[in-house]
């Protein structure tokens, strides 16, 4: 992967997910203290029970966000969007990290530290409401996932997770058919017939180490229970 510039990063980040919701003024402070990272395929940006810290912004690649209730193991729910930033729980609660956050390929993501936001918040309350709207468009995520996982046909689930997919960019999957089943809640037999239905029906290509989709529209009309049975 081309390295990005720090220069691009801003701007990327710029015109999409939280920041262009901000004030000008506190977009510019964000990003002015924020710190441009990269990381290698499978290398975590933070664990489960981490000392609290600050938030990330991917910028390019990809990242699995793993998360479960208190006293449960992570399991892999959803792939970050570019745009997108995580790790607000930290600032809101001041508690340990609550999930993982590890990239699946080459990434590079924006760190808003926490010190710096504390620094920005000491100036008044409006620092918690933009950190909330990070929180709020993470729990709208969240709804769609759960809403896909409540869809009883097991094809209808899988379907809904490629789709998922597509917000990362016109790019191969980058999950094994074992990932697909865990975020699908579904046997990895069932992703293989699914995926086996897609192909046929010309929704997705599939080579023995990657996954594209090819008529993304179908396949959200398939997920979404218009298309046939």
């Amino acid at each position: 992967m081309t390295q990005i510039s720090r220069a691009e990063a801003e701007r990327v980040m710029s015109e999409r997910g939280w920041l262009p919701l901000l004030p000008e003024a506190v977009r510019t402070e964000v990003l002015r203290r924020s710190i441009l990272l990269r990381f290698a395929p499978g290398e975590a940006v933070f664990h489960l029970g981490d000392p609290a810290g600050g938030i990330y912004g991917l910028v390019t690649g990809t990242v699995s966000v793993s998360i479960a209730p208190a006293g449960s193991t992570p399991r892999l729910i959803l792939l970050g969007v570019p745009g997108r930033w995580t790790g607000e729980a930290c600032f809101l609660t001041r508690k340990p990290r609550r999930g993982e956050l590890r990239a699946v390929v080459e990434t590079t993501m924006l760190h808003l530290p926490l010190d710096a936001m504390l620094q920005m918040a000491s100036r008044g309350p409006d620092m918690v409401h933009h950190v909330a709207l990070i929180l709020m468009m993470n729990v709208e995520f969240l709804f769609r996932v759960i809403h896909d996982l409540q869809k009883p046909q097991a094809d209808r689930r899988i379907a809904s997770v490629l789709q998922r997919t597509t917000w990362i960019g016109d790019v191969p999957i980058p999950l094994t058919q074992s990932e697909v089943g865990v975020m699908a809640n579904a046997s990895r037999k069932q992703v293989n017939a699914a995926l086996k239905r897609f192909v046929e029906a010309g929704w997705v290509a599939k080579t023995y180490r990657s996954i594209t989709i090819t008529d993304p529209g179908a396949l959200s009309s398939f997920a979404e229970g218009d298309g046939s049975d």
